[in-house]
């Protein structure tokens, strides 16, 4: 399984494609063929699972409640946005333009390693978002994890 940390700056050529650090990719596994699954992200960004972590995705998904109206809107909202790309020869992947207008990410990505995904988001944006979420490490930790 995929352990994805850290973060990189690329920028994004004109076909709308950006790399993937080496070291993220380093940490793929083997089952992931090279593949990801991109969709729409919280707080704007796009998010990128390997293909072996997306199924684990889909599967949660498929658990959900189908007679549940907001079950089936939340499928809806992941899935119609979702879609699959493979690193090429030089460890690039395509931005979908649907979802590189919806991050607002134009000719630089920042590459972020979150757990079992990775996240791009527009440089700017994510420097907006540490700026508007600035409480230290230490005050959050408490509240989310508890003494």
């Amino acid at each position: 399984m995929a352990r994805f940390k850290g973060q990189a700056e690329y920028s994004v050529d004109a076909k709308g494609r950006t790399a993937i650090p080496a070291k993220m990719r380093a940490a793929l596994s083997p089952d992931a063929q090279g593949t990801f699954t991109l969709t729409k992200g919280f707080e704007r960004c796009i998010y990128a699972y390997p293909m072996d972590q997306w199924k684990l995705k889909e599967d949660e998904y498929s658990s959900l409640n189908t007679n549940d109206r907001e079950a089936r809107h939340l499928v809806r909202m992941i899935l119609m946005w979702a879609e699959e790309v493979s690193l090429d020869g030089q460890g690039r992947i395509s931005l979908p333009k649907s979802l590189s207008e919806y991050a607002g990410i134009g000719d630089k990505a920042l590459i972020i390693g979150n757990m079992d995904r990775i996240e791009l988001w527009n440089p700017e944006a994510f420097s907006t978002y540490l700026q508007e979420n600035s409480e230290d490490q230490e005050s959050l930790v408490q509240k989310v994890m508890g003494s």
